[in-house]
């Protein structure tokens, strides 16, 4: 059966109270998320004491860790800030297994200099391509050389954004260091939406063998509001990452609040991936029950 989860940087607390909260709810595998009230694992701060820590809490809890988020811009046109977002997912990867888990997740970036999440044109340049290919190689690497893999989230936008581009990556770097997080809605567009399930069967027939781990939001068209959205979740010292929902003609609320055909999306994802962790995001603590039912009425639904 198709395990449920949560990112675990929804609930801003100290270390025990993040864990026992998630518990609680119900949840029994987490995403996590290196912010803590408590504890500092930022660029350079981490340590195997520390990640021990954060796997034994979860451990206590019952809740095991299935991912950790890596999210940054690979490709930020900035040198020295695309040399630091790249140091530091490259930290996470070499001590993803101490965390109790060899996935670590981000996008492959944008050279939008204002914003991780909107279009630029050099994003579907040859060049472009190869710069985000060249850092992925050494990701993929660096995850190899320590017993962890690094999941790409194919992202519209960003320079690998669709199925064919996501292929290619996966036909150029042919290493056991680079596998697929499943995110269906991040594959749509203002040209592209209203074919969903042409959209969703071909994701799913092409790369549904890559997929590791899944994530469970929504996806709409965005009406006259073109511009990027973020949500206040409830926490001043939220990421981007956390508060983003969506840009141009797309919206990304929380499950059940868009027009993804979640019947087709679960069943193609049970198919390919039975017993896959699939995680909620894009909302705030106070919508978390009912995002999970409508996940969970979705799976039993199909015995899934």
């Amino acid at each position: 059966m198709i395990q449920v989860g949560i990112f675990s940087g929804y609930f801003p607390y100290e270390l025990d109270t993040t864990a026992k909260t998630i518990r609680d709810l119900g949840f029994n595998t987490v995403q996590l998320d290196l912010h803590f009230k408590d504890l500092d694992l930022s660029a350079g701060q981490i340590t195997k004491e520390k990640a021990k820590r954060v796997s034994d809490t979860f451990r206590d809890n019952d809740l095991p860790i299935c991912a950790i988020s890596g999210y940054t811009n690979i490709v930020h046109p900035d040198p020295e800030h695309r040399k630091a977002n790249v140091e530091y997912l490259k930290e996470i990867l070499r001590n993803a297994r101490s965390f109790g888990t060899p996935y670590v997740i981000s996008e492959s970036g944008t050279f939008n200099p204002d914003s991780e999440w909107d279009h630029h044109p050099h994003n579907r340049t040859e060049e472009g391509y190869e710069q985000v290919r060249s850092v992925l190689t050494e990701l993929a690497q660096t995850a190899y050389d320590h017993g962890a893999t690094f999941l790409l989230e194919t992202y519209v936008n960003n320079v690998i954004g669709s199925v064919r581009e996501t292929v290619r990556v996966f036909n150029d770097i042919r290493t056991p260091g680079l596998e697929l997080l499943m995110d269906p809605t991040n594959y749509f567009d203002g040209n592209n939406i209203d074919d969903m399930d042409v959209v969703l069967n071909e994701v799913f027939d092409t790369l549904g063998d890559r997929v590791r781990v899944a994530h469970a939001k929504d996806v709409k068209r965005s009406g006259e509001d073109k511009s990027e959205k973020h949500a206040d979740i409830g926490d001043e010292n939220a990421l981007a990452s956390h508060t983003f929902r969506g840009v141009g003609d797309i919206e990304l609320p929380a499950a059940g609040l868009g027009s993804l055909n979640y019947d087709l999306y679960l069943q193609r994802l049970a198919e390919r991936n039975p017993n896959v962790p699939l995680i909620i995001e894009h909302l705030d603590e106070s919508d978390v029950p009912r995002a999970k039912q409508f996940i969970v009425e979705t799976l039993k639904k199909y015995g899934i």
